[in-house]
């Protein structure tokens, strides 16, 4: 057996120890070449997508990942209707109203939102189900919102979040605290007054109580949709 061989095997079956991924109901390519292991199919969830590539980074062996995981849709939806939904959403929403907003539509740009007194512009596309933002915004959290807001499409099948930020700050874990509490708050189905956010080396640490199980997943959820997320400790009580 080859070295590369090897790998794709260790991987796979610590995909399968993993309960978050159901590898039987959405199977997944692995592929191994120069260092580097190309992982692509469809996942039921986020918390799936994510932890899968956590696993796989965990191999010995793999220097990096090809990440061609995708989201398999809650809902049906061609391009334009997933651009239109995204574009609502970031319009909606008043972190991201200063900014300018355009979407790429067949290659070319057209603008949605523009005024003198703009700052920064996102520009948003999407192809196949995958969202693609770029442009800049002023803040990480008005970047990690967008984000977030865009895998909310129930269409969605991933996010390139390309948004740089200007003029440009470092990046910290009090910043990935403040996305993810954002996004809590902004989730409907979700009681964020009763969650406790923590985060170190940008794993972010959930406690508290919700109200059922759903909460608890739902939660997790939006914690792994916040832009540079690399793990969420769950440990979220359901009331009793």
């Amino acid at each position: 057996m080859s070295t590369e061989e090897r790998i794709v095997n260790d991987v796979a079956a610590a995909l399968e120890r993993e309960t978050t991924v159901n590898l039987h109901r959405f199977p997944l390519n692995l592929s191994f070449g120069d260092g580097a292991l190309t992982m692509e199919g469809d996942v039921e969830h986020i918390m799936a997508k994510k932890r899968a590539l956590e696993v796989a980074a965990a191999v010995p062996g793999v220097a990096g990942i090809v990440d061609r995981i995708r989201l398999f849709p809650a809902a049906q939806m061609e391009d334009g209707e997933i651009r239109d939904h995204v574009c609502a959403a970031l319009l909606s929403e008043n972190v991201l109203a200063p900014s300018a907003i355009w979407v790429i539509v067949k290659g070319k740009p057209e603008v949605v939102r523009e005024t003198d007194d703009a700052i920064g512009s996102i520009d948003i596309e999407v192809n196949n189900g995958i969202v693609i933002l770029n442009g800049a915004v002023t803040s990480h959290s008005a970047k990690r919102l967008a984000g977030v807001l865009s895998w909310w499409v129930p269409g969605s099948r991933d996010v390139l979040n390309g948004l740089e930020i200007s003029p440009p700050e470092e990046d910290n874990e009090d910043e990935v605290v403040d996305a993810v509490r954002l996004a809590l708050e902004k989730d409907p189905f979700v009681n964020a007054s009763q969650i406790r956010v923590s985060c170190k080396s940008y794993a972010v640490t959930l406690e508290g109580l919700v109200k059922n199980e759903l909460q608890r997943q739902m939660a997790e959820s939006d914690a792994w949709y916040v832009f540079n997320v690399d793990r969420v400790i769950n440990l979220l009580q359901v009331e009793e």
